[in-house]
């Protein structure tokens, strides 16, 4: 498994396998947010169960991020870490979609999104959220974050 600990709450990878969910258990994450289009979470066989949200999004300039699927995310990882629980985001590298949705939440816990972009560069390397239309998604976010805020 691929994945980075951008916070003590807030972990962006690529896409887990089902045998690595008593690992990311382990971590104390509740809460799995998918932002593939095309690859459904694979179920948990453990009880209980972790939580998936499964937002359907594409990864290109010419589909963006819905902000209501940011949204929807965000309001689902601030209930978990209120819960005390970690939030695994991803996409299928964990470079754009699993970033954006990285990034919105931790906007949403009141980072600067200039800041929440830095931090996610620095504990993922690979992660790409300067390619522009992820920036452009993530800046559009934090402004409709800052008007029901």
């Amino acid at each position: 498994m691929n994945f980075s600990k951008i916070t003590d709450n807030l972990f962006i990878g690529d896409t887990p396998r089902r045998d690595e969910y008593d690992h990311l258990r382990d971590l104390g994450v509740r809460l799995i947010i998918n932002m593939r289009f095309d690859r459904r979470p694979a179920i948990d066989l453990h009880q209980p169960p972790l939580v998936f949200l499964w937002l359907q999004t594409f990864d290109n300039p010419v589909l963006p991020i819905p902000i209501r699927s940011l949204m929807r995310g965000v309001h689902a990882a601030l209930e978990t870490i209120r819960e005390g629980g970690k939030v695994y985001t991803h996409c299928a590298r964990g470079r754009h979609r699993g970033v954006a949705m990285g990034a919105a939440i931790l906007i949403a816990l009141g980072y600067d999104p200039d800041e929440a972009i830095e931090l996610i560069k620095v504990q993922r390397p690979i992660a790409d959220p300067d390619v522009f239309y992820i920036r452009r998604r993530i800046l559009r976010f934090a402004r409709a974050w800052q008007t029901i805020d």
